[in-house]
């Protein structure tokens, strides 16, 4: 066996042995998930027997505990598509800008979606699931548009650090903006407050239905532009060169991107920081690929806002803490470690 077949092999090796190692944690993931799944089921503010849960899970709603566990299911279902959408999110921002910063939250995404809802049910009376899912995708990308114009201006073009200053300072506009729209209303004032949050509580599969269609639009163009993603990490020039469409390439994910942030926010209202949290942490896991990036940071998100929605729901009982002020509490500090180890630097 030659020198250069003998490299070959190691190489050969050293991927599958890579590959194994992911693989395992991808069914540890999927473990996860599903343990979650049954701790958001059978653990809230009120103790359920085991029989309750069982019982509700075939359907039956005979007794308070059962009707309690009945009101878990769309919770939980909501809360693992909610979580796996903005996982995934983020890492696609993260990957179209080339910014560790990137989050739906920070560049200002999911603030866009709320004033654009805001908008509608305080002006329009907007009340339809539709309506609202529209408007909050059209102000999810209205907003990352003008956020990406501001960031590129200058020198430099979009940076990491100008990108999230004008991220943070649009989030901020727009949410005086929110206040300004909803005080004339004291009708609505209540209802969007507890929106604005963020949260899975209350959650129906009469809400979550409408949703599902443009989640699915949202998944799949992200999912399958992984390749372009992994193209566009080595540099436009490169990319380009490579025979890649680089603006076709970044408004294609985009396009991704927004479905997923704009669906969501528009049934839970805006969620920060997971998009920023899950994928550095699975970058950890699975290293910069993003044909393995996308899909664990679509069960990392799913996993990291059902167990901020079981805390929430067991820190404080009997009284409930709305998972967008758990990930606030998670992703505050770890955004400035971002910054002070990464020290902004592009991906």
């Amino acid at each position: 066996m030659t020198a250069g077949s003998i490299g070959s092999f190691s190489r050969s090796f050293a991927s599958g042995r890579s590959n194994r190692t992911r693989g395992l944690w991808l069914a540890g993931l999927v473990v996860a998930l599903s343990a979650l799944c049954a701790l958001s089921v059978t653990v809230g503010t009120r103790e359920v027997a085991w029989s309750d849960v069982v019982a509700a899970l075939a359907g039956q709603i005979d007794n308070i505990g059962q009707a309690a566990v009945s009101v878990r299911i769309p919770r939980t279902v909501l809360a693992v598509l909610a979580g796996a959408a903005l996982g995934l999110a983020g890492a696609i921002m993260q990957g179209v800008t080339r910014n560790p910063l990137a989050d739906p939250g920070i560049l200002g995404v999911n603030m866009g979606a709320s004033l654009a809802v805001v908008t509608g049910v305080a002006l329009f009376d907007m009340s339809s699931a539709q309506a609202y899912i529209w408007a909050a995708i059209l102000g999810a990308g209205s907003s990352a548009v003008f956020v990406y114009t501001i960031g590129s201006l200058g020198r430099g073009g979009a940076t990491p650090l100008k990108l999230a200053l004008a991220g943070a300072a649009t989030s901020v506009a727009f949410s005086s903006m929110v206040i300004a729209v909803v005080l004339p209303r004291a009708d609505i004032a209540g209802g969007i407050r507890s929106w604005q949050i963020g949260g899975v509580s209350g959650a129906t599969f009469e809400r979550i239905v409408p949703v599902l269609p443009f989640l699915a639009v949202g998944f799949v163009v992200s999912l399958l532009s992984a390749r372009k993603l992994n193209s566009l990490a080595l540099g436009d020039d490169v990319a380009a060169g490579l025979g890649e469409r680089v603006a076709v390439a970044r408004a294609v994910a985009s396009f991704g991107a927004i479905f997923l942030c704009g669906a969501t926010t528009a049934v839970c209202g805006p969620i920060g920081f997971l998009g920023l949290v899950v994928p550095h942490v699975c970058r950890l896991l699975v290293g910069v690929d993003h044909r393995w990036l996308l899909p664990f940071s679509t069960l990392g998100g799913a996993c990291l806002l059902l167990a901020a929605d079981v805390v929430g729901r067991i820190a404080t009982r009997p009284a409930e803490i709305e998972v967008g002020i758990i990930t606030a509490l998670v992703g505050a500090p770890f955004f400035i470690w971002i910054v002070r180890r990464q020290r902004v630097r592009e991906l």
